[in-house]
């Protein structure tokens, strides 16, 4: 767990599946799927993948010389490729772009990313399939990304990096800016859950009445005589009204009489 990191450095499709890598069970039948799979990266697609992005969500109208126009900005292109449907020749809405330079390519993954290009909002990344180990693409249940609409989200990527699990300690880290590590340690059990002991604890914790912010032991022991002795005037005059009752019907009984 200290090795937590919000990109995921391998694929592993239970992790991606998970909010924070964390999951020991898949959750939906697509991770089985994904778990199951026994893909083989593509062995004819040529080109350098340590230079290469892949451009997704775009606009189905938007062309090569569209995408060549936008990312030559910012380099020399060797190749682009906009995959289209070998049958109806419609683009699929994402494209492969290499570059000649590693500075190049490193400068459209830094600003090309959440471009608009014909009134879309494009996402950019690594290519993945040829550099991640264990890569299992979306088609099989893998991949990173989805919508929320399906239900089928996947973490770990740039779109949707892990989330810092609640049982790993504060670390300084550059990606969240955190601060240092606060000292405090908690009991955890092997399926990521706090003990019984330490549950019951922080049950007993949150029934306490929460005090004012800044309270001296002294205002305390205040109120609690305070609340002391209203409790007990309370008392006095229950039994006084419970006397008053009581007088009231004794003569209502002797006047009948």
């Amino acid at each position: 767990m200290n090795e937590w990191a919000p990109i995921a450095k391998d694929y592993d499709p239970l992790k991606a599946g998970s909010i924070d890598g964390t999951d020991e069970e898949p959750h939906d039948r697509a991770v089985w799927r994904a778990m199951l799979a026994r893909y083989v990266p593509n062995h004819g697609v040529s080109g350098d993948p340590h230079l290469t992005l892949f451009v997704a969500r775009l606009n189905l109208q938007t062309t090569e010389d569209k995408l060549k126009d936008v990312f030559s900005r910012y380099g020399e292109i060797r190749k682009l490729r906009l995959v289209r449907d070998l049958v109806t020749g419609f683009s699929k809405g994402y494209a492969f772009i290499e570059y000649k330079e590693e500075r190049a390519l490193l400068k459209a993954h830094r600003d090309a990313n959440k471009l608009i290009i014909d009134q879309r909002e494009i996402f950019v990344d690594f290519e993945l399939e040829r550099t991640l180990k264990g890569w299992i693409p979306r088609r099989l249940g893998g991949g990173f990304g989805g919508k929320k609409e399906s239900g089928q989200l996947r973490f770990g990527g740039r779109d949707r990096p892990f989330r810092k699990p609640i049982n790993l300690p504060a670390m300084k880290s550059d990606f969240y800016g955190e601060g240092p590590v606060e000292k405090r340690e908690r009991t955890w059990s092997r399926e990521g859950g706090r003990d019984w002991k330490a549950r019951d604890r922080d049950y007993e914790r949150n029934r306490e009445p929460r005090r004012g912010w800044g309270e001296s032991e002294r205002d305390r022991d205040w109120h609690s005589k305070e609340e002391r002795s209203r409790g007990r005037e309370g008392r006095d005059r229950e039994r006084k009204d419970r006397s008053r009752d009581h007088s009231s019907r004794k003569q209502r009984d002797e006047d009948r009489h």
